[in-house]
């Protein structure tokens, strides 16, 4: 059985700023993670997405700046939205790997 809020990735606590184009908006919308893995992320918003949004997300990693096309699976108002990613390049998705182990190995040498 597939539990919907079963993460399959490890989740790092880390901030990296997003940039957040709803579908059907015109206007982006700029926050940051609050947790991040390989396949998905948090936000925090005090206006969160319903849930089943899709969304286009730019976030920047480092110098690198992924396009992930998303979607909110959780929604809790005036906190945040869980997003999944849906789709991501292959390059991105290395990308978002290489940074997540650099953050997993600054985390275990500061413990």
């Amino acid at each position: 059985m597939d539990y919907p809020h079963h993460r399959r990735h490890p989740r790092f606590n880390v901030s990296v700023p997003v940039e957040v184009h709803p579908e059907g908006s015109a206007t982006p919308y700029r926050c940051a993670t609050s947790d991040l893995s390989v396949d998905g992320c948090y936000i925090e918003t005090m206006y969160p997405f319903p849930i089943g949004t899709s969304l286009d997300l730019k976030l920047q990693v480092g110098e690198c700046t992924l396009l992930i096309l998303g979607r909110v699976v959780t929604c809790y108002p005036q906190v945040g939205n869980g997003i999944e990613f849906a789709r991501i390049l292959p390059e991105d998705l290395n990308e978002l790997r290489a940074f997540l182990e650099s953050v997993a190995e600054q985390a275990a040498k500061t413990q």
